[in-house]
C-alpha cells in the first residue's frame, strides 16, 4: 500500500485522515494508529469508526455498515488508495442538504440570515491539505493555494523577524453547529449566540481558506492582537499571499471586530 499523503477526504459525515495525526484515546487505539494509512472519524463527535490498516479495513465500532454516511465515505477511500500518489484528488465541494435540515432544527431561515448579515452559505470542500500545525500542535487543514500561501506568509514573517502562528483553520459545520448547542445548552439563545458566532454553515472557516492568526505570548482570538507586530505586519503585507482581514470595525456583517481572521481570496 502506497504511503498515505497529508490530505484530509471529506463527507458529509465522515472525515477521513491520514495516518500518524490523530491522538489515540486508549493503549487499543494507539496500537492502531500506529498501523493505520488513513482513519475514519465521525464528524458529529469526533468518534473514530474505522482504521485502514495493511492487512484491510478495522471496524472500530460495532455495527459499522449502520453508521450515517460509512458506504459513501468507504468508496471515497477506495477511490483514493486506487490512484497513483502523484494524482491530486478531485476538485469540489460537498453539498448543503444535511446543513439545511440542522439550520431547521435551530429555526434559523438561512435565505433571512443571508439577507441580514450579508453573509453566505460556504460549502465544505472535498478536501484539504495538511498545512503544518496550529499553536496547540493540531493539525492546521487549509485549502492548497491558502496552505501554500500561509506558509509563505508565515515565513517571510519569520524573515522580517516577526512571529506568528496559526489558533486554528478549517472547521467543519458539525464544528460549529457543536458551539451552537453547547451554549444553547448553558441557556443562551440563538440570537444571542449569532452576536458573537457566525450561524452554522457561515463562517468563512467552513471554506478551508480562513484562519485565525496569534503571536507568542498573546491570548487567542482577542482584540489586543491589533497591538502587536504580527498585527502590523500583515496590514502591511498580507494581500501579498492573497490574504486579508474579513472583519474590519463596523464591518457590514455586524461581526465583531476580529484582526486575527485572515482569508485567502488570492493574489490580484
Amino acid at each position: 500500500m502506497r504511503n498515505a499523503p497529508h490530505l484530509l477526504l471529506n463527507t458529509p459525515d465522515i472525515e477521513i485522515w491520514p495516518g500518524g495525526l490523530l491522538r489515540a484515546r486508549s493503549n487499543h487505539d494507539a496500537r492502531l494508529l500506529a498501523q493505520a494509512s488513513h482513519v475514519l472519524r465521525r464528524k458529529c463527535d469526533g468518534r473514530y469508526l474505522a482504521a485502514q490498516l495493511p492487512q484491510g479495513l478495522m471496524a472500530l465500532i460495532t455495527r459499522l455498515p449502520d453508521a450515517p454516511g460509512i458506504e459513501h465515505a468507504l468508496s471515497v477511500l477506495d477511490a483514493h488508495l486506487s490512484q497513483p500518489a502523484r494524482v491530486p484528488p478531485p476538485q469540489g465541494e460537498l453539498p448543503l442538504h444535511q446543513l439545511q435540515d440542522r439550520l431547521d432544527q435551530l429555526g434559523l431561515d438561512s435565505d433571512d440570515y443571508a439577507a441580514q448579515t450579508g453573509l453566505w452559505l460556504i460549502a465544505e470542500p472535498a478536501h484539504l491539505v495538511l498545512a503544518g500545525f496550529d499553536r496547540y500542535r493540531r493539525p492546521l487543514w487549509l485549502t492548497r493555494p491558502a496552505a501554500r500561501g500561509w506558509q509563505r506568509m508565515r515565513a517571510a514573517a519569520a524573515g522580517s523577524g516577526i512571529a506568528m502562528d496559526a489558533i486554528s483553520g478549517y472547521r467543519s459545520h458539525d464544528y460549529q453547529l457543536g458551539i451552537f448547542e453547547r451554549k444553547l445548552a448553558r441557556g443562551l439563545s440563538v440570537p444571542e449566540i449569532l452576536n458573537v458566532n457566525a450561524a452554522p454553515g457561515f463562517s468563512e472557516h467552513h471554506s478551508g481558506n480562513a484562519l485565525d492568526i496569534g503571536a507568542p505570548d498573546e491570548p487567542p482570538a482577542e482584540e489586543s492582537f491589533e497591538h502587536t507586530e504580527a498585527f502590523a505586519w500583515l496590514q502591511q503585507n498580507a494581500g501579498d499571499y492573497g490574504f486579508h482581514m474579513s472583519y474590519p470595525r463596523d464591518n457590514p456583517h455586524g461581526i465583531v471586530y476580529e484582526p486575527w481572521h485572515w482569508c485567502w481570496v488570492g493574489v490580484d
